[in-house]
């Protein structure tokens, strides 16, 4: 008869320590995939054959997966967009979260007294109807800081609100529409949410025009804008910074590409500087 010696409690402890860390390394790993299927979901919305050529070519200057990536995005999210313009941005976000998530494209109103907000809302709305295969489940509300209009998404249902170079708009609207713009981002997103801001970034050593005419703003500004409406900095980055960009230019900030506001006057130095410097800030709701 072969008799078993009892483990001593040293080695069950081990055993049971090694068992434990063996059961936590599986979620552990189906995290690491799970984020890895999400950061491919967005790699193949940028690459997208549905994607406007022109705004593929801006990729290099507007790093559109780093800067999504250090928002936090997930296609599980509720993302409103804010002041969409020509929707850039809107090709990539909208397929990404087509299936498990919900874009809001907060834009100009068409029923808007003003003919260039009209006409605005009117393009967005022939490309969103030209591929419904992309763009079918994006929701359209009406964002119109200039006439008080700030009821773009239910209180407390956006995981995420971002906005691209549109910071400089809001201030030159003037009487506290800026500071308006931020308090309805912040009443927007759940408790635990994040504004993602990428601005035209205006040196600290030149002063800050009071309309922002020039198309830059200072990054002090705007994060003092986002503390006042409660948000919290979680983080910077310089994933969209341009050291070529003295923003002292001529014709402000339209002067560099893409839009060439001088036309050929200093085209090719224009061209040499690139996109504009720009911040990008991560602010969080407590």
């Amino acid at each position: 008869m072969t008799m078993t010696r009892p483990l001593s409690l040293s080695l069950r402890l081990a055993l049971a320590t090694s068992a434990a860390l063996f059961l936590a390394a599986a979620p552990a790993h189906a995290a690491t995939d799970a984020v890895a299927k999400e950061d491919a979901a967005l790699k193949a919305a940028i690459a997208g054959s549905h994607r406007t050529p022109a705004n593929v070519a801006r990729d290099g200057a507007r790093h559109p997966y780093e800067t999504l990536s250090f928002f936090g995005i997930k296609p599980t999210q509720t993302v409103v967009e804010l002041s969409p313009g020509g929707g850039w941005y809107t090709e990539i976000l909208a397929p990404y979260l087509r299936d498990k998530g919900q874009l809001i494209l907060a834009g100009d109103d068409p029923a808007s007294e003003v003919p260039y907000f009209q006409r605005s809302a009117a393009r967005m709305k022939a490309k969103l109807e030209a591929l419904p295969a992309v763009y079918d489940k994006v929701q359209v509300t009406v964002f119109a800081p200039g006439a008080g209009k700030f009821d773009y998404a239910k209180p407390g249902s956006a995981d995420l609100v971002l906005t691209f170079r549109n910071v400089h708009n809001w201030i030159s609207a003037g009487e506290g529409k800026a500071q308006a713009v931020f308090n309805s981002a912040f009443a927007a997103l759940k408790p635990g949410g994040v504004f993602g801001v990428v601005e035209h970034r205006r040196p600290v050593a030149q002063a800050q025009d009071a309309k922002a005419s020039s198309g830059y703003v200072h990054q002090a500004y705007v994060i003092q804008l986002a503390e006042k409406a409660g948000f919290k900095l979680a983080a910077s980055s310089e994933i969209n910074a341009n050291p070529k960009d003295t923003a002292d230019h001529e014709g402000g900030v339209w002067s560099l590409p893409p839009t060439f506001g001088l036309k050929d006057k200093d085209r090719a130095r224009y061209e040499a500087i690139g996109e504009s410097d720009r911040m990008t800030l991560k602010f969080v709701k407590p």
